[in-house]
C-alpha cells in the first residue's frame, strides 16, 4: 500500500507541475475567463507547487504529506467548486475531481501510517 501511496504522490506532485508550469498559458487564460484576479492565481500556483514540493520531498514524513495531499486537496476543492459555478461541462470538470480523489487517498493512507 505504501509503494501505491509513492506512485500517487508522485503522480499528483507531476500533474501539477505539468499544468502549473508547462500549460501555465492554460491557467492564466481560465483565471480571466473565470473573472478571478491575477494575484489569486499567483497565490494558487505558489500554494499548489509547495504542496506538490512536499508530496515528493516528505515522503518518508507522513505528517508532512499529509500537509501537502490536504492541501492540495483544499485548493482543488475550490476549483472543482469553480468549475460548477461556471458550469463547465463535465469532461472540463473530470481532471480536477481526479486529483481531488487523488489526493484524499493519499491523505488517508499517509493517516493511517500515522496511526499505526
Amino acid at each position: 500500500m505504501h509503494d501505491l501511496t509513492i506512485f500517487l504522490q508522485a503522480l499528483v506532485a507531476a500533474s501539477i507541475f505539468f499544468v502549473w508550469v508547462v500549460r501555465y498559458d492554460n491557467i492564466i487564460q481560465e483565471f480571466k475567463q473565470y473573472g478571478l484576479p491575477d494575484w489569486l492565481r499567483d497565490l494558487v500556483g505558489i500554494l499548489k507547487l509547495t504542496f506538490a514540493l512536499l508530496l515528493l520531498l516528505a515522503t518518508p514524513r507522513p505528517s508532512l504529506t499529509m500537509i501537502g495531499s490536504l492541501g492540495i486537496a483544499g485548493l482543488i476543492g475550490c476549483a472543482f467548486a469553480i468549475h460548477l459555478r461556471v458550469k463547465n461541462p463535465v469532461f472540463k470538470m473530470l481532471p480536477s475531481l481526479i486529483m481531488l480523489v487523488l489526493a484524499l487517498i493519499i491523505a488517508v493512507v499517509n493517516y493511517r501510517l500515522l496511526s499505526a
